[in-house]
């Protein structure tokens, strides 16, 4: 078993600290190339160096990875640093998964040798007039002798000016249809000249330095060799391969929320405004305490869909378009929340300290629509959403039994996995959800803490069963809700917004399932600032106030409880995460005052109160 946590501290040691100037991927330079819009070439041979690459390869064919959630970690480190590496490093791994789940062991071991030698890939599976309907895609493949002769293109692609291999999702029947496509991986060194070229990068709004370009062939001809998996089942196999990339891309997001968090606070806990630090003031206090109990949130969510690739692949399409819709979503409006405490020092971008906060605001927003979009993702979930709302109502004995006895394997960090296998993945859930059938398991779990240890947990262990016992009544009501959708539309109903507001509210169901499994099954794993009921009970409250907003259950005593754990992990240089992760080593700041620098300081400062421009600075600068 991977000794993941002195893995991630190995690669935080060796990256150091992104402040100082001096360290090896400084936010000094990342900003300066996403100002030039230059692809990152010095960081991803420095992670190459380090051998991050080989934690996407399977051990079986001598790489590193054993468990997904190994490379999805290792990737988050990355991207809280500069989510541009991470995702130029992540769209390889993601397109090497079509050989993963349908390659001969030959053509996994080929790939697998030119990814360990340096080599990059592509993944090319959406067109300039299609988008998201890839069963309206027209690059074409046609049989001839001596394999295929392929002509069209694809665009936007990431990588797909840098990689050597394309993967591609070709059209191999004129009538297309789902049995009408197929995978071939193209290795530009070996096609004729001529028949392959590169179309231009797009400039886009967030990591700007990504090469985010296409492909166009022209009678191109591919060797029978290059045809991955059937013909006829390239439908199959993109969708599989999808799973995996909806589930992992959310640790984009994460990685970016936690360096805006860890800004805000460099901020918060040494402006001071009123005789007293901006952590200190009651309002952002509150909003510090929310924005973190929303990225614990996020993270207990994403171990249970990262972990279910190993654990229950058969649920894989459900778990993984729940996070893929909930977690971007929710983590984008986090990183906005924390705009409001830092104030205008979130526009500037100039410092490092501060300039960094921009950056990662609009990188984040990838990982709402690249593999796969919110649309996609949530009508994904409607469609499905009759079988899972009855299971959940129904609970039936036989998938629960089930259900709960895989919980632990799914938010225990420490619970062992079985091989990861991607052609075990199932392209529907048939309406089996185990987060949602294990949860009146984890509210006994609750009830049963709430009878021992001090007389504050207790307190808190009860309160969040009593509200566990309030989000189990919600199935029922999207039940009947759905009902009166189906009513009110017929045929159309699969498709109204009503439909997927409703699927909407299920992701917050499956959230919250997922934050009470993580404190029942997995509290012996998280940072022990963290196993508090009272971070649990807070992170409850900002799901069913998406559901209810304007009834809250928490006060100030548990808020302190949740900003007291976050200012720890912030002084002791932790990840903002469940799990125990060490950073890179931090110099301490002191506030320096910049004047005129920026003027709009004068006018929105943080707390809402005038004050003058600062910025932070490492005491040893």
């Amino acid at each position: 078993m991977t000794d993941l946590a002195g893995v991630l501290a190995d690669l935080e040691r060796y990256l150091g600290d992104p402040n100082d100037p001096g360290s090896p991927m400084p936010y000094r330079r990342i900003l300066d190339l996403d100002e030039r819009e230059e692809y990152p070439h010095e960081f991803v041979g420095l992670l190459q160096r380090w051998g991050l690459h080989e934690w996407v390869i399977p051990e079986a064919f001598g790489g590193k990875a054993v468990n997904v959630e190994d490379g999805f970690n290792l990737i988050r480190l990355v991207a809280r640093r500069d989510p541009t590496t991470a995702t130029a490093m992540m769209l390889t791994s993601l397109s090497y998964m079509p050989v993963w789940v349908a390659g001969t062991d030959e053509q996994r071991q080929y790939f697998a040798d030119l990814l360990r030698n340096g080599g990059k890939m592509a993944w090319g599976l959406s067109e300039r007039r299609h988008g998201s309907d890839i069963l309206a895609n027209e690059l074409s493949a046609e049989k001839v002798d001596g394999g295929w002769l392929l002509n069209g293109e694809k665009w936007t692609i990431g990588n797909a000016t840098v990689a050597d291999v394309v993967c591609l999702f070709t059209r191999t029947s004129p009538r297309g249809g789902p049995a009408g496509y197929s995978i071939f991986a193209l290795e530009k060194r070996r096609t004729r000249a001529g028949s392959y070229a590169e179309i231009p990068n797009e400039r886009i709004h967030g990591l700007r330095g990504l090469d985010m370009s296409g492909v166009r062939l022209d009678n191109c001809l591919l060797p029978d060799s290059a045809l991955v998996g059937r013909v006829g089942q390239g439908l199959e196999i993109a969708l599989k391969a999808s799973q995996l990339a909806r589930t992992t891309i959310t640790c984009m997001a994460m990685g970016c929320t936690d360096t805006a968090l860890r800004t805000t606070l460099d901020f918060a806990t040494t402006r001071r405004i009123f005789d007293s630090t901006v952590a200190e003031i009651p309002y952002s206090r509150r909003q510090l305490a929310e924005c973190f109990a929303e990225l614990l949130t996020a993270d207990a969510m994403a171990m249970g869909a990262v972990r279910s690739l190993q654990v229950s692949p058969g649920q894989t399409s459900i778990f993984s378009s729940v996070v893929k819709y909930f977690v971007p979503t929710m983590l984008e409006r986090t990183i906005s929340q924390l705009g409001v405490v830092l104030g205008a020092r979130y526009y500037l971008r100039g410092h490092p300290r501060h300039g960094i906060f921009q950056k990662m605001m609009r990188d984040a927003l990838v990982a709402n629509f690249a593999d796969g979009n919110t649309v996609v993702n949530l009508k994904n979930i409607a469609h499905q959403l009759d079988g899972l709302l009855d299971n959940a109502i129904g609970q039936p004995p036989g998938p629960v039994a089930e259900a709960v006895e895989r919980a632990a394997g799914l938010f225990d960090p420490a619970a062992p996995m079985g091989t990861y296998t991607p052609a075990n993945q199932q392209l529907f859930s048939r309406g089996v959800d185990d987060v949602l059938l294990a949860l009146p398991a984890g509210l006994a779990g609750l009830r049963a803490l709430a009878e021992g240890g001090p007389r504050a947990e207790r307190e808190w262990w009860g309160r969040a069963a009593d509200l566990v016992e309030s989000f189990l009544a919600e199935p029922g009501r999207l039940r009947a809700d759905l009902d009166a959708v189906r009513s009110a539309y017929g045929k159309g109903a699969p498709s109204s917004a009503e439909v997927f507001d409703l699927a909407k509210q299920y992701c917050v169901l499956f959230a919250a399932a997922s934050c009470v499994h993580v404190w029942v099954y997995g509290r012996g794993a998280v940072n022990p600032e963290l196993a508090s009921p009272a971070v649990l009970l807070v992170c409850l409250e900002r799901l069913w106030r998406q559901l209810h907003p304007t009834i809250r259950v928490t006060g100030a005593t548990e808020t302190d409880v949740v900003a007291e754990a976050l200012l720890t992990l912030h002084r002791d240089n932790r990840l903002f995460a469940l799990r125990p992760v060490p950073l890179g080593g931090q110099d301490a700041v002191e506030i320096v005052d910049i004047g005129d620098a920026v003027d709009i300081g004068d006018a929105v400062d943080a707390g809402g109160a005038p004050g003058t421009a600062v910025a932070a600075v490492p005491l040893t600068s």
